[in-house]
């Protein structure tokens, strides 16, 4: 397997998995993504579908890391998708399942279901894949006696994922950049409660989009990264995305009794990593109907895949929603998607990602390339904090179910695409504590909360508050390695 960048660079080149492990950015800015899909068999399918999801990531991880041993893999992911690990169902008898499939009810002929991704340590999705990285990383590094720092940016949960998968691993710093005031309570203490001395909290002056683009500046300092030994978790991390293909194949398994069957997903999204990662599912040959990407208020990637245009905003046009994890107008994992569209040609992409940076923004309808939009079986909807409210209460009236706010984004959009006789699965994508003031206004009780989060948000916090400026935070991470 070797991966190339969505601009270019490695074309001609050889790169494994581990080379691309422990960083984000290819050095010519772009994306990597590997040379090509590799396809499941029919054959293959058939055996998948009753293998533990530890041993199914294994077989599906494994034709992306064939440069590490097949035992070590095994072990890896034996060792991260336990039941111990993804202890916080709501049902216990489904811990073992890791992903269990809940169904709602059958709607319009459709049978529609959740996938629960948020059983982890943190009660978000972004465990599924960030437990697995940091075991990844610790191996990778132990193997090369190297350290890491890891710099990344979060609009709610991929930070707390990051960091309780991070905390105590030996060789690597967790520097993470989150936009100041603007998550949830319970998202806030998850991540500044920590006290472990290799975890670092800075709370950006200004919205998650200039998080993510101070990222993607320190990352664009070659210089520095290496001095820095710089790596991210954040979602333009490939083992991140390949990491979250496995629950799409779980989640099909689940839906289905043969393998001829076809099962759509909706996927609440704002940085297009999740239901870019079914797109690999997709195109790896699981049989995927339609991916459906649902937005909030914040709808740049449902303007695209309704007109074909690619629209950036500005911050000040960002709004701050109760969906607080999908406030992104800059959609970092959305160049792997035009890639693809593209025919893989990575001069127009790296023209057009050029467009995003001058023009904010680019114009497929023009060119004629949306058409091909529908070859990838994708389409869209959006969702206001109305709908969101109405979608919480009218599941748990109507099924018993208390869902957060971004799956009830899910929820209302997927209700818009439904097929008679295709299932529906809406991907989790976290549990309503973590939005207790929106769970209030919707049904007027508190949300369920595990018990090994309570009172977490009277806890001491730890954090810095930095102005929004790239150098500032270099400089803040140079002064906590020592190098």
């Amino acid at each position: 397997m070797n991966y190339i960048s969505t601009r270019g660079a490695g074309i001609g080149e050889r790169h494994t998995f581990s080379d691309i492990l422990l960083g984000g950015l290819a050095k010519d800015g772009g994306l990597y993504l590997p040379g090509e899909y590799p396809q499941v068999s029919a054959d293959e399918l058939a055996r998948w579908r009753t293998l533990p999801y530890a041993d199914l990531a294994f077989e599906i991880l494994r034709k992306f890391s064939d440069d590490i041993p097949a035992e070590d893999l095994r072990e890896l992911t034996r060792r991260t998708y336990t039941a111990q690990v993804y202890c916080n169902v709501r049902d216990e008898e489904n811990a073992a399942q890791i992903t269990p499939l809940k169904t709602l009810g059958v709607e319009d002929g459709a049978p529609l279901s959740l996938l629960e991704l948020s059983n982890g340590p943190t009660l978000a999705f972004k465990d599924m894949a960030m437990q697995l990285l940091g075991n990844l990383f610790e191996y990778t590094l132990a193997r090369h006696g190297e350290t890491l720092n890891i710099l990344g940016a979060t609009s709610g949960d991929t930070g707390s994922a990051a960091e309780y998968a991070m905390r105590g691993k030996k060789g690597i710093r967790v520097f993470m950049l989150s936009p100041h005031k603007k998550m949830s309570a319970f998202q806030t203490a998850q991540m500044y409660s920590l006290q472990d001395p290799n975890i670092f909290n800075v709370a950006i002056d200004g919205v998650f989009d200039d998080c993510q683009d101070i990222v993607k500046a320190v990352s664009n300092d070659h210089a520095f990264k290496a001095q820095q030994k710089i790596g991210t978790v954040n979602s333009i991390n490939w083992a991140r995305v390949v990491a979250q293909v496995v629950y799409y194949f779980k989640g099909y398994f689940a839906a289905t009794k043969r393998n001829d069957e076809r099962v759509s997903f909706t996927v609440p999204s704002g940085n297009f990593g999740n239901v870019c990662a079914g797109h690999i599912a997709r195109m790896m040959g699981l049989p995927i109907e339609k991916l459906v990407v649902a937005t909030n208020e914040n709808d740049v990637l449902d303007e695209f895949f309704r007109t074909g245009i690619y629209r950036v905003r500005k911050s000040s046009e960002t709004y701050h929603t109760s969906s607080p994890s999908m406030d992104i107008s800059k959609a970092s994992n959305f160049e792997r998607f035009v890639f693809d569209l593209l025919g893989r040609d990575p001069k127009r992409v790296l023209q057009l990602f050029r467009d995003v940076e001058e023009k904010s923004g680019f114009d497929l309808q023009a060119s004629g390339d949306f058409a091909r939009v529908q070859e990838f079986g994708f389409v869209s909807g959006r969702s206001s904090h109305d709908d969101r409210v109405e979608t919480i209460r009218d599941v748990f009236q109507r099924y018993d179910t208390m869902i957060d706010t971004h799956t009830a984004d899910g929820v209302k959009v997927a209700r818009e695409h439904l097929q008679a006789g295709i299932p529906m699965i809406v991907l989790e994508t976290a549990q309503p504590i973590k939005f207790g003031e929106t769970i209030r206004e919707a049904l007027e009780r508190e949300p369920e909360r595990p018990a090994a989060f309570s009172g977490i948000e009277d806890l001491p916090q730890r954090f810095e508050v930095l102005p929004n400026d790239a150098q500032r935070v270099k400089d803040f991470v140079a002064a906590h390695t020592g190098a």
